[in-house]
């Protein structure tokens, strides 16, 4: 059946506020000529468009010609405020951001593992309120998470993890509950692939693997342009990949003796001594920052066997993936696979090439440690839209 006046209305609205999103500010003619709608039909659009605070006029063409320039529509970024965090073992991280994406203010936090969790969670909560007022933001539309550890794939919880400070679940339910903003989760190995996807290292991939190399070890599958989360939300938990090398395996609660025992932050330093690698007057390095450190200065530094070693430890992981998905491509992303580059990058394809037979190409992230905070806000961004679009015209 054809679509009702109403529905077509709302179908064409949502395509031209799709396109001025992804291309920015357009005129009517170059509306016309990308949506494929007739002159009128886009004259009503806009006009409609304007009348609900979604689009205004922007500016005016450029074009050298007689007569008055056509006039440039673009969306209302100030209509909703977004914010993102990046919830980490011992850090919050805030982005507040316009409808367009446009970050208006931004705030970390270092929290010790001696805060208990109510003081844990007031702290977050004050770090995205100062955030927000700073971005003069009056009220949040949506609000995205990352955060480590399982994501419910039937109620989009946050799930109770061992070895996870309990403030971040607390966190996020404190949100969901002060907030009058939508507040979504998400894995943030997750959200990494998903900007890597949209706006990194994979953005011209259908199908790749993304492994996540920071304080602990994480995979995101992207197959057929969709994101994978696996039955229980837990498809890519990498860190409990048995491999040869650690001395034991990895338990239900426990990622030590796993992939994570090869390739997490606390073993890449421990490697990086072994080597005698560490910086003078550093004794024990574990977070990712510091391994990011060290694994940048081997490169730039030309040592090689720490770097072969590292990387063949990377491809028992990526072996593992490729040799059950064959996704064509493994991006190394966080921190560590940041600060490797083209170089570690190489070294790993190298290494994967010798162990497996499926042809896969190895790049370096090119977001690092900020691709989970671009993540969340992409998320949120995303239901923004998803939410004013389909609404068109209040």
């Amino acid at each position: 059946m054809p679509a009702s006046p109403s529905t077509a209305r709302a179908i064409n609205d949502r395509l031209a506020l799709e396109l001025l999103q992804r291309e920015g500010p357009l005129t009517a003619g170059q509306l016309k000529a990308m949506t494929g709608l007739s002159r009128p039909t886009v004259a009503d659009l806009v006009e409609r468009l304007q009348g609900s605070g979604l689009v205004r006029v922007v500016g005016e063409a450029g074009a050298e010609r007689r007569g008055p320039n056509a006039r440039l529509y673009g969306i209302v970024a100030e209509r909703a405020h977004l914010a993102a965090l990046d919830v980490r073992m011992r850090s919050v991280t805030v982005v507040v951001a316009d409808l367009l994406g446009t970050t208006l203010a931004r705030a970390s936090l270092p929290i010790g593992g001696d805060t208990g969790t109510e003081p844990a969670v007031e702290q977050a909560v004050a770090l995205l309120e100062g955030a927000v007022a700073r971005a003069g933001a009056a009220r949040l539309h949506s609000v995205g998470i990352g955060a480590p550890g399982l994501i419910d794939p039937a109620t989009g919880e946050l799930r109770e993890t061992t070895g996870l400070p309990a403030w971040h679940r607390r966190l996020v339910t404190a949100l969901q509950h002060r907030l009058p903003a939508r507040v979504v989760v998400e894995n943030e190995t997750n959200l990494a692939a998903l900007a890597e996807q949209r706006v990194g290292a994979a953005s011209d991939r259908e199908s790749f693997a993304f492994l996540w190399l920071g304080h602990g070890v994480g995979a995101g599958l992207v197959l057929d342009g969709r994101l994978r989360r696996g039955s229980s939300g837990g498809a890519g938990e990498i860190g409990f990949l048995p491999v040869p090398g650690t001395g034991g395996m990895p338990s239900a609660v426990d990622c030590d003796g796993g992939f994570h025992s090869l390739a997490g932050s606390a073993a890449v330093c421990a490697l990086a001594e072994r080597h005698g690698l560490l910086p003078e007057g550093r004794d024990a390095l574990s977070e990712a920052p510091a391994a990011a450190e060290v694994v940048a200065a081997a490169v730039a530094g030309g040592h090689t066997a720490f770097v072969g070693e590292l990387a063949g430890r990377l491809a028992l992981g990526a072996a593992a993936v490729v040799s059950v998905l064959d996704p064509g491509c493994v991006v190394l992303g966080g921190e560590v696979g940041h600060a490797g580059g083209p170089e570690l990058a190489a070294r790993v394809g190298e290494s994967l090439a010798a162990m497996s037979p499926l042809r896969t190409e190895v790049r370096p992230g090119t977001l690092g440690g900020g691709a989970v905070l671009r993540g969340a806000l992409l998320m949120a961004q995303e239901a923004a839209q998803d939410d004013l679009f389909a609404g068109g015209p209040a």
